[in-house]
Order: C-alpha cells, then structure tokens, then sequence
C-alpha cells in the first residue's frame, strides 16, 4: 500500500469539505494511505508571502520537517495554493544554504528536504494507479463530457512547482477522466486563473474572469468543470448567482473535484462524497451517470 503524508490545511475540512470526503473515500477504495503530518501549521497562503519573506518560507519548512517524523518519503498538499507554498520552499532552500539556515534557526526541528513535496493529481495519475482505477470502474462515467481546470496554481511557474507534464496544457487530470470513462474536451482556459484570491478585494475582476471561464466551458460542450483545488472549485461553484446575474446569463455548471467523479465510477455513495456540499446542484451529472 503506498502511504504519502497528507497536508489537509485549512480547507478540506471547511470550505472544501467534499474535496476531503471524497480524497479519503477514493483513496481507501485505490488502496492509498494518507498519513496526515501530525501538529501541521498554516502554510502561509496567501498573507505570509504578501507580507513577509522568511515567514512565508518557515510555516512550510516546519510542515515538512514534521512530515519527516513519519515512514513516507513524499507529501501531497491537495490545495494548489499550499502546495505551492511548499514547492517554493524546496525550490529556494534547496538553492541557498544560508537561507535555509535562516530558515532553520526558526524552527524547533530543522528542515532537510528528506520528505519530497508530490503532486497531488500525480498520486491518480501515475501509471499504475490509472491501471488500478481501470480495474476497479463499476460505474462508467460513459456520455459525460468534461472540462478538466487545472487552474494556474498547480501547474505554474513550472521551475517552481516542478510539473511533470505540460503546464501550458496539461494532461493529468484528462488522463483520469479518461479512465473513469468520461470525455476530456479540449477548451483553451483550463490553466486559466479563475481570481480566487481577488474575491475579497477586487469583486468585479475576480466575477469577470469566472464568467470567462464558465463561459468557454459552456461553449465547449461541458456537463460539468472538473476541479483539483478547493479554492478555484469555490470560486467558480458558489460565485454562478453573482456571475449570472451580471452577465445576464444561466449557466448552472456543476463544479465537482476530480476525487468526486472517481469516487463515482468507483461504485461509491454519492453522499459518501459530498455531493451535495455541491453549491450547483449536480443532479444533471449524476443522472447522466447512472447514479441519482
């Protein structure tokens, strides 16, 4: 059983709840053990690295030098935001060794980059867990056509989060959708940034670039967008009222995360999965599915 340490931050049991629901319901059914880092901190998204540099690169390096205390070898952080917290501290750590020291003097146990910061999609996509979703499918996601959103975080800058595949316009998650039987369609915004972090501050850019997205999306033929960050998922889930009533137009898209619909053709409760946490009712893709 491949066991990773599992950074939950502060979402998977709060504003992403179905993301966390559902990432353990797969990952028992998948045979993956997630061993969450004990005595985790916030990783510092996004106010630490606004603010102050050394802070934002010490709450991660303390993550992962107590992931250090467990039998894994890499982490995952399912929130694209954390996890690029993270990839920032191996990326500049791993560069300059009296900043690391600097790092370190703050922390009651030293970072040493033992344990590797993963990618979450990567754990579901890899070859030989992609056979093993193959293997396990009871409910094909057959007929249901999908927008996978990568969203920009995960993916970019590429040096920095050190993305396998293409960030311009990556496959992982269509690789899953694949598997599970459903239909990846090729639309051009699938790494496009959806404002998340502009919801507070800057309301009208932030529903602008969300429309731009469910729009495309629409156009291209979509059931549903597909999403592997709680923030974006958010963004675009519970924003559709705001976005709709502006732009004059309905789209009603449901935005579930990509653990969901694996969850799905796994054979698994769609309560179990947290569907209906789902701001868009998602009656339409369940129906379509065979699994209302």
């Amino acid at each position: 059983m491949p066991k990773y340490a599992l950074y939950p931050g502060c979402s998977l049991e709060t504003g992403g709840i179905e993301y966390g629901m559902s990432s353990h319901a797969v990952a028992h059914a998948l045979g993956i053990e997630f061993l969450e880092v004990p005595d985790w901190n916030c990783c510092g998204a996004s106010s630490a690295h606004m603010t102050d540099h050394l802070l934002s690169l010490a709450l991660p390096a303390r993550v992962l030098a107590l992931a250090e205390t467990l039998p894994v070898t890499e982490m995952v952080a399912p929130c694209a935001a954390c996890h690029q917290r993270f990839a920032a501290v191996e990326y500049e750590l791993s560069r300059d060794e009296d900043l690391k020291r600097k790092v370190n003097s703050l922390l009651e146990r030293p970072y040493t980059g033992k344990v590797k910061l993963r990618s979450y999609l990567d754990i579901f996509a890899n070859p030989e867990t992609l056979e093993e979703i193959r293997k396990k499918v009871k409910r094909s996601l057959k007929g249901l056509k999908v927008a996978c959103y990568y969203g920009c975080l995960f993916v970019k800058p590429p040096k920095v989060v050190n993305y396998v595949d293409d960030p311009e316009n990556p496959q992982a998650m269509d690789n899953i959708m694949r598997a599970l039987g459903a239909e990846p369609l090729p639309w051009p915004y699938k790494t496009e940034c959806c404002g998340a972090s502009l919801g507070m501050t800057k309301e009208e850019a932030c529903t602008k670039l969300c429309n731009d997205i469910l729009k495309i999306a629409k156009d291209s033929g979509a059931d549903c967008i597909v999403a592997a960050c709680p923030l974006c998922q958010q963004n675009l889930d519970m924003r559709q009222i705001s976005v709709e009533k502006k732009y004059g137009t309905q789209y009603r898209m449901p935005i579930p995360f990509f653990t969901q619909l694996i969850g799905l053709a796994l054979g698994l409760d769609p309560k179990t999965l947290g569907f209906k946490k789902l701001f868009v009712d998602p009656a339409g893709v369940l129906r379509k599915v065979g699994a209302a």
